[in-house]
């Protein structure tokens, strides 16, 4: 025999013992399934074993029994699909937490008396209230407003019985509309300059008209009181209930405060975090900071709450920096940083002349210098950068800062994420891969819907239009495409998601207006899907080789779905619900019912 033959036979049979000595006591097999292991090859298998928290063993069920130890629990999955737990690459827990104890709107399109109607009820709840005590309204679907194209001023709100201020925050995260008791406690009056990289929105005569745009939300929301320990403490416990009934298994904040991470840590430290937890601490370049000093601030946060390499229990990592370089494409904000200026209607309503207007978007809100010198000091610090991006301005800015600081190049590269990437050039989308910066989508957007079709189709025109939320146009162009729910821009349904990211249709009951499919772009396919939420998430967060897939030595987090998603017809992939999700090989949630996973 060769020895070249021979040798590969010797590995194989010592890699085969060594995987049988390590799992030799299986506390924990899943058989009769399709194990989808999302590994290189997309292998499904019959059955898995864990020992300890690790998988030890990916195969069928004779072999998964073999190294069954004595005690071990055993789950007959009954055919049902079992994969990786799903990593969301972008999203804000402690802010959808929080909301989920709020006054809200629930995201839905509301004509001008439902949403008066909507507040008036949360005022009358709580009609102990002072004349001082600010009420917050979340979840506004700022596009959805109906009729299309009204106008949300401070007099909505004015309309309302009471003196208390009002703060009304869109869904989005980038608007806010005040009364006018509201604005005269922020000390907003027609003189008051617009901050960096905001927007007060004024009438004709120059009057402000209670909107505020991105870092001009601050001159208000400085005015709420912070939420008590125990309030950010139910925050952060109500997210991870709703993250693991979703199946998500590992997360990334995607702006963190000191706040939101001591809540983490004390879960943590009480046996309660049932979700690898990473945060990235915002930079940015404002009251007199420099690249140096906001790089400075993350380094002492890291130092703080990161509790060093994972391990098998679910633990916190501070590794990442957020930073914004725009706002959002869609109307009524148009703080989306693009390469051409957004229409305008010249015409009539009936007769529409839609013509280049004088706005591309505010100035990037980081200068091509100031972003190179803060993505060096990044580099130096071993820190990743997770950029909101969504115009397509935005996007080659930062392609460019990448590319010309080398950041991602030699052994200590970084691992760039640009978040959203609504609107992308075409001859950007190759950059992705030869920069290695992974676009972090939410699949929910690419529908017809208020904030793509209203928002977005004649202000845009129909070249750039059709390259909205160009998912499928990345991937086919090489990109490593990761998920990011950007929850609670909209409700948590993975599912829908996913849905989406494979049909680019809305649901069902949206309404005949918004059948059919966004554009005339392709969907994803089914696993590119399915590894953008495990794998290409992972690698966003270092974890890949711990997470994401199924195989021997990874960490076992996965979860339990009721149905197979690949056989499944598409539209049904909205329906799929997760019966099991399990982190470090114990079951942090498991669903009730008559399909419950035993």
């Amino acid at each position: 025999m060769p020895k070249i033959a021979l040798f590969a036979l010797l590995a194989i049979a010592w890699a085969t013992t060594q995987a049988q000595a390590a799992a030799g006591s299986a506390d924990l097999v899943y058989r009769n399934g399709a194990v989808y292991t999302v590994d290189a090859r997309d292998s499904v298998h019959q059955a898995l074993a864990v020992r300890a928290g690790r998988i030890v063993y990916v195969g069928d069920d004779a072999g998964a029994m073999a190294l069954a130890g004595k005690g071990a629990r055993v789950v007959d999955l009954q055919g049902r699909m079992l994969m990786p737990g799903l990593i969301d690459a972008h999203m804000h827990p402690q802010s959808g937490g929080s909301r989920l104890l709020d006054c809200s709107l629930d995201y839905r399109p509301l004509s001008v008396p439902q949403f008066q109607a909507r507040i008036q009820a949360c005022l009358d709840r709580d009609a102990g209230a002072g004349p001082r005590r600010w009420l917050v309204v979340v979840n506004w679907f700022q596009q959805g407003m109906q009729p299309e194209g009204v106008t949300a001023s401070r007099a909505l709100l004015d309309a309302l019985r009471t003196a208390r201020p009002i703060i009304v925050r869109s869904s989005f995260g980038h608007s806010a509309l005040l009364n006018t008791r509201g604005l005269a406690l922020a000390g907003i009056d027609r003189d008051t300059p617009d901050p960096v990289a905001g927007k007060i929105v004024r009438s004709a005569g120059g009057a402000a008209t209670g909107l505020l745009e991105d870092a001009a939300q601050d001159l208000a929301m400085r005015l709420l009181p912070p939420l008590t320990p125990a309030q950010n403490l139910a925050a952060a416990g109500a997210a991870l209930d709703a993250m693991r009934r979703q199946g998500i298994t590992s997360f990334l904040d995607a702006w963190t405060d000191p706040e939101t991470m001591t809540a983490f840590a004390t879960l943590q430290r009480r046996g309660r975090l049932t979700a690898r937890a990473h945060f990235a601490v915002l930079v940015e370049l404002d009251k007199g900071a420099t690249p140096a000093s906001a790089v400075a601030g993350v380094v002492k946060q890291r130092r703080r709450f990161d509790q060093g390499p994972t391990r098998v229990r679910p633990s916190i990592q501070v590794r990442h920096a957020k930073l914004f370089m725009d706002g959002v494409i869609a109307a009524p904000a148009f703080t989306g940083a693009m390469l051409a200026p957004y229409l305008v209607n010249r015409g009539t309503a009936d007769q529409p002349d839609w013509r280049p207007g004088a706005s591309s978007g505010p100035p990037d809100y980081f200068g091509a210098a100031a972003l190179r010198a803060t993505l060096t000091a990044l580099a130096r610090q071993g820190i990743d950068p997770h950029i909101h991006a969504d115009g397509d301005r935005a996007v080659r800015a930062s392609l460019d800062a990448i590319d010309a600081a080398g950041v991602t190049r030699g052994a200590r590269a970084l691992r760039p994420a640009l978040a959203h990437a609504e609107i992308v050039d075409p001859a950007d989308y190759p950059r992705f891969a030869r920069l290695d910066v992974t676009p972090v989508l939410s699949f929910q957007w690419a529908k017809p819907a208020p904030d793509t079709v209203g928002a977005l189709k004649d202000y845009l025109g129909p070249a750039r239009y059709a390259n909205v939320e160009p998912q499928a146009l990345l991937l086919d162009a090489g990109a490593r495409v990761a998920y990011g729910s950007d929850w609670p821009v909209d409700p948590l349904d993975i599912a829908f998601a996913l849905k989406v990211g494979v049909t680019r249709t809305a649901a069902p009951g949206a309404g005949a207006e918004f059948a059919g499919r966004l554009g005339a772009q392709p969907g994803m396919p089914r696993a590119a899907v399915l590894r953008a939420i495990t794998m290409n998430a992972a690698y966003t967060l270092r974890q890949e080789a711990r997470l994401g897939s199924l195989e021997v030595g990874k960490l076992a987090d996965f979860i339990v779905l009721d149905r197979d998603f690949f056989t499944i017809p598409e539209e049904d992939i909205a329906n799929v619900k997760v019966l099991q999700t399990v982190v470090g090989g114990a079951v942090v949630y498991q669903a009730a019912g008559p399909g419950a996973v035993r």
